[in-house]
């Protein structure tokens, strides 16, 4: 079960005239929270703040966000040590239609759920994708950011549901690697960590800038780039990233197979000596 706040106060409905419900006019970020502290929330606050200046939502001063959020995990039945909450703006209550007054103030959600660990496993193994039919549409103006929008990722999503996949990757419109439904993704080739650029489409992972922050000040080489679907199956190591689990091997996706390489290795290790104590091997 999840614990919802408002104000500090317990939430359990929403007025069904509400922008956030109405058309999706909000954000929302989901943030590990590991030994009672938000892992990554300078990069989560800072993504939002980005979200609220895209949809011409006021930016709640981040002194008033973390202590909605302290209050809600103070509150909350789950076990502060591990796991996860999730903060939702939404644009409001409105007069009917699509148009609003700019800017608007925001409501604000905060809601603590309990976390399921990845399988240790997972981390040594690698896990499985598939290659999700569902495309991402390209040149949006709120590409990088966790808008209340998912159906791409809930039809993405779906499709992996039946296969027992781990994850599904993701495509845009002209067929260049963007994402998994709920990660990052990587390539390895060559001893060279790439990763999709999101500029068209996708979602700024803040696990994925801790990684690439992480990179620059090891002899790894790191692009950000456009990568073709074809790059893909010719990678030498595959990996993804999320801000829940870290970064996690991916041993297959369809025909294609991987092993759980050095510098993926290498990668979990980083992690791992940076906060991120899932990824110890």
């Amino acid at each position: 079960m999840s614990d919802w706040y408002e104000i500090d106060k317990p939430a359990s409905t929403i007025e069904l005239d509400d922008r956030g419900l109405q058309y999706g006019d909000g954000l929302f970020e989901t943030i590990a929270i590991r030994r009672g502290e938000p892992r990554l929330w300078d990069y989560h606050y800072e993504r939002l703040a980005r979200g609220c200046r895209a949809l011409a939502l006021v930016t709640p001063a981040v002194k008033v966000l973390r202590a909605r959020l302290d209050a809600a995990l103070a509150n909350s039945d789950c076990d502060p040590l591990f796991c996860i909450a999730k903060i939702i703006l939404t644009a409001g209550v409105s007069q009917r239609g699509y148009g609003r007054n700019l800017p608007s103030e925001p409501r604000i959600f905060v809601g603590v759920f309990p976390a399921a660990p990845v399988k240790r496993s997972s981390y040594v193994q690698g896990v499985a994708t598939i290659l999700c039919e569902t495309r991402l549409a390209t040149r949006s103006p709120l590409a990088g950011l966790k808008t209340l929008n998912r159906l791409e990722q809930v039809l993405a999503r779906s499709e992996c549901l039946p296969t027992g996949a781990f994850e599904g990757l993701t495509l845009d419109a002209d067929g260049r690697l963007v994402c998994g439904t709920m990660s990052n993704v990587f390539i390895v080739k060559d001893n060279v960590v790439r990763t999709p650029s999101l500029e068209r489409c996708g979602v700024d992972g803040t696990m994925r800038r801790h990684l690439l922050t992480l990179l620059e000040s090891t002899e790894l080489s790191c692009e950000v780039c456009d990568i073709a679907a074809s790059d893909l199956g010719e990678a030498d190591e595959v990996f993804l990233t999320n801000s829940q689990m870290g970064a996690i091997p991916v041993n297959r996706c369809g025909d294609h197979a991987w092993p759980v390489g050095p510098v993926t290795k290498r990668v979990l290790d980083l992690l791992a000596n940076n906060g991120i104590l899932e990824c110890r091997q």
